[in-house]
């Protein structure tokens, strides 16, 4: 694991209960005093600078990276119409309950019950849909129509879900019928009209700013208190999504050139081209200027969207 933003078990006030290939995660820290305490509800996710690629993390990790993240959840949660797992970062006093170690890279959020489901959303053909559809003219079984190029936008967004495997293993693309056999017919029509809804209108306010959503997921839990669906986990970050530059991708004449992108697909690029993951071998170190090229994206990709400077 990268050790840039390594996770620690002793952050004031909180305890980590989970790592993952990019986030930790901490609960408040309970003491006998504290038993019943409202904040017993609470989750502290920090995003660190470590970045994955192919299941693998990486080195080295890309400086800056978790605020870049968490900035950007923070802009699109404040902008989407769909309740999220957002919760205020301070207590009843006012005082700040987000540790000055984590400032900037942390997201205070209520617990919910995840539900199994990667949400994704396809408006381009890219990626593995790409691959698929070479060999099938499918993208997860959905027939697509003759003739498309890679990089192409599909007649409209496909919903294409993942069953979030447990810790350890790979996730599992899925149709729709196995999406109701896991979460019942309500909730796995619910979880596709919400994905296909804020796909559509992130997809407006990003083309208005330059900028193209081909691809993203989301993660979605019920509210344990008002039953609710809700938006959790990150939101349409470069992690999480695939972005790229409309002006290129209009004028554009190669794959390449006409997908440049703000996401981390100058990474997958570069690792798929020296290195094959044979199950033995670890992945090798990134080029500086490799991570370099990608962390200048992210921060673009932030200026474009919110129209503000990233330092």
């Amino acid at each position: 694991m990268s050790r840039v933003n390594a996770p620690s078990d002793d952050l004031p006030g909180f305890t980590r209960i989970y790592s993952g290939k990019v986030r930790d995660l901490y609960t408040p820290a309970t003491t006998e005093s504290s038993a019943g305490d409202p904040d017993d509800d609470l989750l502290l996710v920090v995003a660190s600078d470590r970045v994955s690629a192919f299941d693998h993390v990486l080195e080295p990790g890309f400086p800056g990276k978790g605020e870049l993240l968490t900035t950007l959840s923070l802009w699109w949660f404040d902008r989407l119409a769909v309740p999220n797992h957002l919760v205020p970062d301070h207590r009843l006093d006012g005082s700040s309950v987000i540790p000055a170690e984590v400032a900037g890279r942390s997201m205070l959020v209520k617990k919910l019950d995840m539900y199994p489901i990667e949400c994704v959303v396809r408006g381009y053909l890219t990626g593995s849909g790409w691959k698929e559809y070479q060999a099938t003219q499918t993208v997860c079984g959905i027939r697509l129509p003759d003739g498309l190029e890679n990089g192409d936008r599909l007649p409209e967004p496909i919903y294409t879900p993942a069953y979030k495997a447990p810790l350890g293993e790979h996730d599992e693309n899925i149709d729709f019928d196995r999406t109701v056999e896991l979460v019942g017919p309500q909730i796995a029509a619910e979880l596709r009209d919400l994905s296909l809804a804020i796909f559509a209108e992130a997809s407006a306010v990003a083309e208005a700013r330059g900028v193209i959503l081909a691809d993203t997921k989301f993660e979605f839990g019920r509210d344990p208190d008002t039953g609710a669906t809700t938006l959790g986990d990150e939101v349409l970050t470069s992690d999480s999504s695939r972005y790229w530059d409309a002006f290129a991708w209009e004028s554009g004449q190669t794959p390449e050139q006409r997908m440049a992108s703000f996401d981390k697909q100058i990474v997958r690029d570069w690792l798929a081209a020296n290195w094959e993951d044979d199950g033995v071998t670890p992945p090798p170190t990134l080029p500086g200027e490799i991570v370099e090229r990608t962390a200048a994206r992210y921060r673009e990709l932030l200026e474009r969207l919110t129209g503000d400077a990233v330092g």
